[in-house]
């Protein structure tokens, strides 16, 4: 595989929560391509937790990365020139540039995000928006995807936009792989807002992640709303109520999300035809797989199988989008 060079940019104030996500997510492994740096103005870095920290790597790393990843850090600190003018360099030759919570606000400030949708840690979004007009703020997103610039939301919301980029990159069987190391969700539907406080759920109402658990081995049965709520012993008004509070998504967007994961996966590893793709995957038929994948990945499940199949060793270059001119 062609190595894909990352560069994770330390700034002053960095989060080390924000910070731990990116050089883990992308350190070395034998299936993928990614080569990581951690890079900073100067070698010594003092995070938001008052200890410092030493960057092997420096903005020469960034103007010359595939991929450059901003981590969170605190907003009111003054950006020096030279990082704000690495940041635009790197995106004025085409590179990826990826932002983690708070780190929008250096890509903004770089002026990488105007006229582009992007998203932050929630605490922040106002400030944001009236600090960067030019900025399309989307608030109720766990990030997002404008092709080579994409922003996260707060701190944890970090993990879900790296592993879609390993998800675009290299597949989603690499993308679960690296979940399941973390032991994080490979893919988490609905939007920030599920995490803004709000009333503590009444006493001994339980979790739905077992209904969630048990309908992901049942995907390619039929799921409806009357089946999960009688799983999970409550009505269907209580179980669409209490599941869109747990996930900030309907059960019907959740399960369409899975079933795509699903056929990812079968199409990533199996040499099924595409009918029986679907019906496994509980998409029904192969023109339903089809109008599904076109909407959500803007490429077909032939394309997708072509370029991330078993057989196959793709470049981080390809993505959903760059799969569409073949």
């Amino acid at each position: 595989m062609t190595v894909h060079r990352v560069a994770v940019l330390a700034l002053d104030g960095v989060t080390p929560l924000d910070l731990a996500i990116p050089t883990q997510i992308f350190t070395t492994r034998p299936e993928t391509p990614y080569e990581m740096t951690l890079c900073a103005l100067d070698a010594k870095v003092v995070t938001s937790a008052g200890f410092a920290l030493v960057a092997d790597g420096e903005l020469a790393q960034v103007r010359t990365a595939d991929t450059v990843v901003v981590p969170g850090f605190e907003p009111n600190l003054r950006l020096p020139d030279a990082v704000l003018g690495a940041l635009a360099e790197a995106r004025d030759r085409g590179t990826r540039v990826v932002s983690i919570c708070t780190g929008a606000f250096a890509l903004a400030a770089a002026g990488v995000l105007d006229g582009l949708h992007a998203t932050t840690h929630w605490k922040h979004i106002d400030e944001l928006e009236r600090d960067f007009p030019a900025v399309k703020v989307d608030r109720d997103v766990l990030y997002v995807d404008e092709g080579d610039v994409l922003t996260s939301a707060g701190v944890c919301c970090g993990i879900d936009l790296c592993l879609h980029l390993v998800r675009r990159d290299l597949g989603a069987v690499v993308a679960n792989e690296i979940a399941r190391g973390l032991v994080a969700a490979p893919h988490r539907d609905g939007g920030q807002a599920q995490y803004v406080p709000a009333p503590v759920a009444v006493a001994g109402e339980a979790s739905l992640s077992g209904t969630r658990g048990w309908a992901l081995h049942r995907l390619g049965e039929p799921l409806t709303l009357r089946v999960l709520a009688r799983h999970a012993g409550v009505s269907q008004r209580t179980f669409m109520r209490r599941f869109t509070e747990e996930t900030g998504t309907t059960p019907l967007q959740w399960l369409q999300g899975a079933r795509l994961g699903r056929a990812r996966e079968l199409l990533e590893t199996t040499d099924h035809p595409m009918d029986q793709v679907a019906r496994d995957c509980g998409l029904g038929t192969a023109a339903n797989l089809r109008l599904h994948f076109r909407r959500a990945l803007g490429t077909t499940p032939t394309a997708y199988r072509r370029t991330f199949g078993r057989s196959k060793s793709p470049s981080p270059a390809r993505s959903p989008a760059a799969l569409r001119a073949d």
